[in-house]
């Protein structure tokens, strides 16, 4: 399957799941509100251009917000993702070019401790900026605080959970075509 048609039916699946799932779930706690769309954006390959991404990351946070009737709240944050995603990916990509021989970022491309700081500073970003946008309409600044930390960690145990289930077969990038 070609990575164009695998990402357009990842996409669709990470919608669904968040607008038909994990929207509709009825909430543990005021605080917890999970969020995994994101996770499209840390997935893409590492060879799409920054350009392309920030498109990607507003339309997938336009169609959340389509969904959740939230003018602009996910798609801002998902560009925000989609902004910082080439810089972190910089700091922990193996700066050995022959261990960066894959096309996307995993685990295995990245190594657990690498692709969970990756994950984890994206997600809190997203979180942060998420819950900022709302936060300025009503809410108290400790309620605020305990949300990101609360709504970050239950993304990351989300995404950990993700990456166990789904393994990525990935594949070697090669200079042969």
């Amino acid at each position: 399957m070609s990575d164009l048609v695998r990402n357009i039916i990842r996409f669709f699946l990470i919608v669904f799941l968040q607008v038909y799932v994990l929207n509709v779930m009825p909430h543990l706690h005021q605080l917890i509100t999970p969020y995994i769309y994101f996770l499209f954006i840390l997935w893409l390959p590492f060879y799409i251009k920054k350009g392309w991404v920030l498109i990607l990351g507003f339309l997938l946070g336009m169609s959340i917000d389509y969904y959740t009737m939230t003018p602009g709240l996910h798609a801002a944050a998902s560009v925000l993702v989609a902004f910082l995603r080439p810089i972190v990916i910089n700091l922990f990509a193996p700066k050995d070019a022959t261990e960066l021989s894959y096309k996307e970022p995993s685990p295995k491309a990245m190594g657990w401790t690498a692709y969970l700081l990756y994950a984890l500073i994206l997600s809190f970003c997203h979180n942060a900026y998420l819950l900022l946008l709302e936060w300025i309409s009503f809410g108290s600044f400790i309620h605020f605080l305990m949300k990101i930390i609360i709504t970050t960690a239950i993304s990351m145990l989300m995404i950990v959970i993700a990456e166990l289930i789904f393994p990525r077969k990935l594949k070697f990038r090669s200079n042969t075509a």
